[in-house]
């Protein structure tokens, strides 16, 4: 997707309708124009609770897409799901209205702020959460638009008061190039969507012309600790001297840098040290070093925009997670079940190692689904390698998500390099396989970006049903 020369201007739009609208990205943008005073409409193809929100603050909403439902609405916003053959979508262009993608109504609604975007292969959502929270702990009331809900904002975008925008910036089709960002954090650079990019250099390709959006005197925050950014962060150096850069990371070449990271139970802490002798302290509510990495983003973010460091790490710790990032579903027999989107490999290991910190000296399990074809053939030998570290590992079938199969790629591909107890189940068979196999005290993950957030319940009710038996037998032999 090529860059716009400038975003439209949000009375330029008129009526806005939005397909898709039940999709976390699209009711961003249609939560943030309605807040903004702009008459929008909206459909997809599910009764979701977003919908109903949205009608009850005044939006008109339809279920099933019809090309009447355009109504009288002179601007359509669409997610990238949607395509030729949609009726709404094929009547827009009949009737020659403006077209937006997500991410070009989202750019509409940063119009006069302070723009911060999140971007990178991993960790983007979550970074994003951190940084909103910990503005918002700090009173500055920011604006934001975020990948998913996240408990301590209540929604999933947010018109607030101050001058600050915060974005997640998703990389995966190019339309980060959208924004126009102020303070752009990168927190890594690895080959994914390949689908899309076709190549490793094309994917660090775009991120170098995505930091080359900051204007003369604008920052970037990279991670020092992967090698991507980090070589992004030389590139902006090297390249575009007028923007700054700070690095954070365990590295000792980092500007801002992690140390005596250490874990307690959910919580986990490190110090944070910079500018020749300045430091503060990290006490966080999620596990992983990951997520400490993550909040080292957020806390040079809160720098930059003038939050005291203890006012920082405050609202840092006043994090409780985003959906589906480590969240937990329940507990049944002792047994703890957790769900991740994790859908990379790099991803998959850092939810494990979470888990593994949490677990102690108990088992950790992992149900694990796959996501796009492509993926899983560019990735197989290194998902194996990731899901290795459980102590039992087993795989649904793919989730083709957008696009078709390809032969010869199935999750056998994963499943035959595993070193771990498991292998492929079927779908009607993974909440017992799962169960059959945990003892009180250990973690079972469910991880993936498709659908086997469904998993989480009926796993707890297969171990609740054997927890009488068998699981009650494990406990005494524990």
């Amino acid at each position: 997707m090529a860059p716009r020369q400038r975003a439209p201007r949000l009375d330029e739009l008129g009526r806005v309708h939005f397909l898709g609208l039940g999709g976390v990205g699209v009711s961003a943008v249609a939560r943030l124009m309605q807040a903004r005073g702009v008459a929008i409409s909206g459909t997809d193809a599910k009764d979701l609770p977003v919908l109903r929100e949205l009608a009850a603050q005044g939006a008109r909403v339809s279920v099933g897409y019809a090309a009447e439902n355009l109504g009288d609405a002179e601007t359509v916003v669409a997610s990238s799901i949607i395509k030729d053959g949609n009726p709404e979508y094929d009547e827009a262009r009949r009737r020659g209205l403006r077209i937006l993608h997500r991410s070009e109504g989202l750019a509409a609604t940063m119009e006069g702020h302070t723009v911060v975007t999140v971007a990178g292969t991993h960790g983007k959502t979550t970074t994003t959460s951190l940084v909103a929270v910990m503005l918002r702990e700090a009173g500055l009331s920011p604006s934001f638009a975020i990948g998913a809900n996240v408990g301590g904002l209540g929604v999933n975008a947010e018109l607030g008061a101050g001058r600050i925008f915060v974005a997640e910036a998703d990389e995966s089709d190019g339309s980060f190039m959208n924004y126009a960002p102020d303070i752009a954090v990168v927190t890594n650079v690895e080959a994914d969507h390949l689908d899309h990019y076709g190549t490793a250099e094309a994917v660090h390709g775009i991120f170098r012309e995505f930091v080359g959006l900051l204007p003369a005197g604008g920052l970037l925050v990279a991670c020092a600790d992967d090698p991507g950014a980090a070589a992004l962060a030389e590139w902006v150096r090297e390249a575009r001297p007028e923007v700054r850069v700070r690095t954070y990371g365990f590295t000792d070449a980092a500007g801002l840098r992690l140390v005596g990271a250490a874990a307690d139970g959910l919580r986990y802490s490190c110090g944070l040290e910079w500018d020749e002798g300045r430091s503060a302290g990290l006490d966080l509510a999620v596990p992983g070093d990951h997520n400490l990495l993550n909040a080292a983003a957020a806390f040079a973010v809160g720098l930059e925009l003038g939050v005291e460091p203890d006012a920082a790490a405050a609202g840092l710790a006043a994090f409780r997670g985003a959906s589906r990032r480590f969240e937990y579903r329940g507990e049944a027999a002792g047994v703890r079940v957790y769900d991740d989107y994790a859908h990379h490999p790099t991803e998959v290991a850092a939810a494990l190692a979470a888990a593994r910190s949490v677990a102690g000296t108990h088992r950790v399990h992992v149900l694990f689904q796959p996501h796009l074809f492509s993926r899983t053939r560019e990735f197989a030998g290194e998902f194996a390698a990731a899901l290795s570290q459980a102590d039992t590992a087993r795989l649904l079938d793919i989730y083709p998500a957008r696009e078709t199969p390809i032969p010869g790629v199935t999750s056998e591909l994963i499943a035959a390099g595993l070193d771990t107890d498991g292998g492929l189940v079927a779908a009607e068979d993974a909440a017992a396989a799962v169960a059959a196999g945990v003892r009180p005290g250990d973690i079972v993950m469910t991880v993936g970006a498709g659908d086997v957030t469904e998993y989480g319940e009926r796993i707890l009710a297969a171990i609740s049903a054997v927890g009488d038996g068998s699981t009650a037998a494990r406990r005494d032999d524990a």
